[in-house]
């Protein structure tokens, strides 16, 4: 598969052929869909929680006669219908981790892949080296590759000069090639991908890892 390859100040590009993994049909879209779902479940902190009647504080003297006043019948003050008073089926800690198996991972992470791949989202750096840790200098760079929306860069690794020049552009996020994962590859608008970082994400797609 082809993808567009940039010079380290990405003034100069060509088109190199690349061995991505290649899909046909729908196969890996639903792989996807689930690992996705896991990821953003599995960010969720579940410490959520509300107090049913039991838990709530007070309502332990009846508000008024059972009968001859002429109003309801009234036991506690902390009645879920009362302001005040308890949540009925309110939320509660929960766990909301999803397990997903490691050859669907493999699976969805090589579907989305080859999804931005195809539709040209991605492009290939030959090196983040910019000659200075200015800021302007890397948004420069990624403008050229990027001109709008979010910007995904991967590097293995990040020497400190890129670091710095990038940690203030606010439309890019900074990830090692090592923890890259399928959200990561449907979420930015453009992944910009250092030659070094692609060849790291070829071994696993090919060697199958998650």
């Amino acid at each position: 598969m082809k993808l567009k390859l940039f010079s380290t100040d990405a003034t100069n590009s060509s088109e190199q052929d690349f061995n991505l993994p290649v899909f046909e049909g729908d196969k890996g879209l639903q792989a996807v869909k689930e690992v996705v779902v896991a990821h953003r479940a599995n960010a969720r902190l579940g410490t959520h929680s509300t107090k049913t009647r039991g838990e709530v504080r007070g309502g332990g003297k009846k508000p008024w006669a059972q009968k001859g006043t002429g109003r309801a019948r009234a036991g506690s003050t902390r009645s879920p219908i009362w302001s005040g008073g308890g949540v009925v089926f309110g939320p509660k800690p929960r766990d909301y981790s999803k397990k997903i198996n490691g050859k669907v991972k493999a699976l969805a992470f090589n579907r989305a892949l080859f999804d931005r791949a195809s539709a040209g989202d991605i492009s290939v750096i030959e090196t983040f080296a910019p000659k200075q840790a200015k800021t302007k200098l890397f948004n420069e760079i990624i403008g050229r590759i990027a001109p709008k929306g979010k910007v995904l860069v991967v590097d293995a690794p990040f020497t400190t000069e890129a670091n710095r020049a990038a940690r203030n552009i606010k439309r890019v996020t900074l990830q090692d090639a090592s923890k890259l994962n399928t959200l990561d590859l449907v979420t930015y608008s453009w992944i910009v991908v250092s030659s070094k970082a692609l060849e790291q994400i070829i071994a696993r797609a090919n060697g199958g890892q998650s």
